[in-house]
């Protein structure tokens, strides 16, 4: 993979550089075709898999302009964060262009519920995230953590949350080949009981703060940064992603600032 730069009013764009025609799919709400294990966008049949923690650093770090090539049709997992995206990025440096910036800014609340599922949008002066989660299991229970979104509180606080996941479902995609490359080296494992990494975690709620990572990832196919705050409860890809598309739909709730 190799991140580029790209000219001002570009966006975020994945490139399918393996491909003939080295086909183009910008990072929008309206190219995901699939949420059911990761946020997974295409067109004309050509697919970029597992997008959100690369969207999450480039939104974290207020980029908005940057041609992402691939080799394959996914972006590598590294470490099960953001964190590498992040470090990798920042060595490189980061322009400011010339052309104004643009943004979301909600003036009325969006709410979409659904069980015991929650996402909302609230007014506010800045990019603000809460995100809550509740697990049957006695190492992750319910935990909740929420910034304000910036380059510095998301690469602290954030970029290096990794991706968990349960061993017993590890181990049922692994039988259907599925989720071979998945190990203790790029994701948090737990078992029944306990997290199976030597090293244990990075931080105390762990996992609501990469819950927050896919999210800000998710979010960022809106298109445009956000003044809102989002608030999450019991979420995922696919719920983010249903609410993207009930944000369009809400057109009085808001409207756009551009800041030069």
């Amino acid at each position: 993979m190799n991140i580029r730069p790209a000219p001002e009013n570009h966006g975020i764009k994945f490139m399918r550089a393996d491909l003939p025609g080295k086909p183009v799919i910008p990072a929008r709400f309206n190219r995901v075709v699939d949420t059911s294990m990761a946020t997974v966008v295409g067109s004309n049949g050509v697919i970029v898999s597992t997008i959100e923690h690369l969207m999450a650093c480039l939104a974290g770090l207020a980029i908005d302009n940057a041609l992402i090539e691939l080799s394959a049709y996914e972006i590598p997992v590294m470490d099960g964060s953001a964190g590498p995206f992040a470090e990798t990025i920042m060595a490189a440096g980061i322009k400011d262009q010339a052309a104004p910036r643009h943004f979301f800014r909600v003036r009325k609340p969006i709410v979409l519920e659904a069980d015991d599922r929650f996402v909302a949008a609230y007014p506010d002066s800045t990019f603000r995230v809460t995100c809550e989660i509740h697990f049957d299991h006695p190492v992750i229970k319910q935990q909740s953590c929420s910034i304000e979104v910036s380059d510095t509180a998301f690469q602290c606080e954030v970029s290096c949350a990794r991706t968990f996941g349960f061993l017993r479902e590890i181990e049922l995609l692994q039988n259907y080949g599925l989720a071979r490359g998945g190990s203790l080296d790029n994701a948090i494992v737990v078992d029944d009981h306990t997290i199976l990494n030597s090293e244990g975690l990075r931080f105390e709620d762990e996992f609501a703060r990469h819950k927050l990572l896919d999210c800000i990832g998710d979010f960022s196919l809106l298109g445009m940064p956000l003044l809102a705050h989002i608030v999450t409860r019991k979420s995922g890809h696919a719920f983010n992603h249903a609410f993207l598309k009930k944000f369009f739909e809400s057109r009085d709730a808001w409207d756009t600032l551009t800041f030069l």
